[in-house]
């Protein structure tokens, strides 16, 4: 059984890479033990994707990676 997080209260960020632009971005919800709210910025009314913490991770080190940043 999977377990959708409450996150009407959330407190969404933007992705650090999207130097304050309004456009392009993801959002994350930090506080939710084990897991990685994420939503786009451009639509967030929409329903976010969870991630848990290791392939979050994974991904983040793979885009900090990337050569065409």
């Amino acid at each position: 059984m999977t377990h959708t997080p409450d996150l009407s209260t959330a407190a969404w960020r933007k992705s650090s890479y999207s130097q304050g632009g309004d456009n392009n971005c993801v959002e994350v919800a930090d506080g939710y033990t084990g897991l990685v709210p994420v939503r786009d910025s451009k639509a967030p009314s929409g329903s976010p994707l969870i991630f848990g913490w290791s392939p979050w991770g994974s991904f983040v080190e793979a885009v900090k990676s990337s050569s065409t940043l």
